[in-house]
């Protein structure tokens, strides 16, 4: 008997072991193919409206030819390149792409991208207002976002997957002063440093904030774009620190559920939904250490549970901080990470303010920054001040995001509940009290956990309650097992 007994208890016990129809799917969730997705600030901006148009028109702008060359070599399947001066008709983007991208450079492979997204920013935006205060109204400084014409330092996003241009979100126009708790700045005798006048029309975005959800094979990633203002050139009022703050906090509100307060520029309010793939990119011109930038501002975005942090490193920026030192002796983060080579002397030294950061969920594949070393044949692209190309690198992430589930067909076959042995009370209609609904608790249920934990796919976020039917067929046989035991001594 004690063997029979031992079968029993044997079979039973694995079965509360057993995963659900859910938990088995998240234990083995299945991923999309590689993504590679970069961020580049080109520096192709002009000083003239309309100059890029025309320094793009042939296809031999030799500044040009190396962004182009830049991106061909590390090859993203999606690529956002700041300091782009926009214009209405797209004709700098289509002749970036169409002249340089999709034409081989120095021998690396073309590029092709057919799918793009561009639009309007705040840059050289004339407000009507003395925005710095100093006494005159116009020039760059007193536009929406600091810019010499409507357009200037805009941006492009470039992609090899469908873009859902119907679905993009901006948030160009949302005021900064409608964000609960905005660090507006103010004067050293506690006013504001803006009327109320200038707030009514003061956007929070210095460029704009997009959403622009890719389609990688039926999965959608959205990528998140943006490029805070510096924050530097400021007074005692920090307000470019302040503003660069609250726009990289744009971003931390809108993937945590915390953006209620948030609307776009088509007047819905939100952010993104749980558990939806994302990816921020962009020059936020922040460093978690070193650098000028409001404590913590980047660290809203690095410091998230909800966010994966693949950080990129090269080679090429380390050497670059011994050999300029200057500023970067006194830096106390590692100058692998660095994406900028910025003055050396006095300050700030080389950064890193260009970020590829995904969902929590996502996996990293590599990651890296283009920043060759001086004996590769590339520094060529980099070099140093006067850049051939641009004081900021490329940098770019390979993820494998959670991919999209269909739904099944088929349903779950109920499981009886288990009766109790004397009948409660009734404290509410039967209709309205369904037999496997769970008791009430203080303790948060599985469907209150955690984002992270949800993404993560850990059998603990179904939470111990769907082990209960099996608990019961276990105790069930354990039972049958001691009876059988008592009735063979009874003989």
């Amino acid at each position: 008997m004690k063997f029979r007994f031992a079968a029993l208890l044997a079979a039973a016990l694995p079965l509360t072991l057993l995963p659900t129809g859910n938990q088995a799917q998240a234990a083995d969730a299945p991923a999309t193919e590689e993504v590679t997705v970069a961020t580049f600030n080109a520096s192709l901006n002009r000083t003239a409206d309309g100059q890029l148009q025309t320094d793009l028109a042939d296809g031999s702008n030799e500044q040009a030819q190396n962004v182009a060359e830049t991106i061909q070599r590390t090859n993203p399947d999606i690529v956002l390149v700041n300091e782009f001066d926009y214009d209405e008709a797209q004709n700098s983007a289509n002749l970036f792409r169409d002249n340089y991208l999709e034409v081989s450079q120095n021998g690396a492979p073309a590029a092709d991208y057919p799918y793009m997204w561009t639009g309007p920013v705040n840059t050289g935006v004339p407000s009507g207002f003395d925005l710095n205060n100093d006494g005159n109204v116009g020039g760059p400084d007193d536009a929406l976002g600091f810019g010499l014409f409507p357009g200037q330092y805009g941006f492009v996003v470039y992609s090899k997957y469908p873009i859902d241009e119907a679905a993009v979100r901006t948030f160009q126009n949302f005021k900064w002063q409608d964000m609960p708790g905005a660090l507006l700045p103010e004067n050293a005798d506690g006013t504001g440093w803006y009327s109320d006048e200038e707030l009514a029309v003061m956007p929070l975005s210095s460029k704009t904030h997009a959403d622009i959800p890719v389609d990688v094979n039926g999965t959608t990633v959205h990528v998140l774009a943006a490029h805070p203002t510096p924050p530097s050139f400021d007074g005692a009022e920090k307000r470019n620190q302040k503003r660069n703050h609250d726009e990289i906090r744009i971003w931390a509100d809108y993937i945590s559920q915390n953006a209620d307060y948030l609307y776009d520029d088509k007047g819905v309010t939100g952010g993104l939904e749980a558990g939806a793939n994302f990816v921020i990119v962009g020059d936020y011109n922040a460093d978690p250490v070193d650098g000028d930038s409001w404590d913590g501002a980047i660290q809203q975005l690095l410091d998230s549970p909800l966010i994966l942090d693949p950080k990129p490193t090269s080679a090429g920026a380390t050497e670059a901080a011994q050999l300029q030192a200057g500023a970067n002796e006194t830096h106390q983060a590692d100058p692998a990470l660095d994406t900028a080579d910025f003055n050396d002397k006095p300050a700030p030294g080389n950064l890193r303010v260009d970020y590829v950061l995904a969902n929590a969920a996502a996996s990293t594949v590599d990651a890296g920054v283009f920043w060759p070393t001086r004996a590769d044949e590339l520094v060529r692209l980099t070099g140093e001040y006067p850049f051939p190309t641009s004081d900021h690198r490329l940098v770019w992430a390979t993820f494998a995001f959670p991919a999209a589930v269909a739904p099944t067909t088929e349903p779950t076959p109920p499981v009886d509940p288990v009766e109790p042995s004397e009948p409660a009370e009734p404290s509410a209609p039967a209709e309205s009290t369904p037999a496997t609904e769970p008791a009430a608790s203080a303790e948060p249920t599985a469907s209150a956990a955690p984002v992270a934990a949800q993404q993560g796919g850990s059998l603990a976020a179904t939470g111990a309650q769907s082990l209960l039917p099996f608990a019961g067929i276990a105790l069930a046989l354990i039972g049958a097992g001691l009876v059988a035991l008592r009735v063979k001594r009874a003989h």
